[in-house]
């Protein structure tokens, strides 16, 4: 059964971070977060750090561990991280339901 958290980790996705995570040093985890910029005005960011903040959301599940600072909490609850293979490509994608318009890139968007 999965936790109720204010975001949450797709299984593709999971299975894509723990394969990234176990080529990195022990202690690894993906960072996810949320910044002002882009294109619709926030954007998020990915990245691979080893240490994490005392108030960080943090998901662990099957060898994977992501971390959401508070503040871009505010600006994802509810959100689903999820990995996308298909014909344009392989990425990570936020599906969030605070947002209001999103670029085509999709890390880009409004609320």
């Amino acid at each position: 059964m999965e936790n109720q958290t204010p975001v949450t980790v797709s299984d593709a996705a999971i299975k894509q971070i723990a394969g990234i995570l176990a080529r990195e040093k022990e202690g690894a985890f993906l960072r996810v977060s949320v910044s002002g910029g882009g294109c619709s005005g926030f954007q998020y960011g990915f990245g691979i750090e080893t240490s994490p903040a005392a108030d960080d959301l943090v998901i662990q599940r099957d060898g994977a561990t992501v971390a959401v600072d508070q503040m871009s909490i505010e600006f994802m609850e509810g959100s689903v991280i999820d990995y996308v293979d298909d014909l344009i490509g392989a990425s990570f994608q936020v599906r969030n339901p605070l947002a209001t318009a999103s670029c085509g890139c999709g890390t880009s968007f409004s609320i």
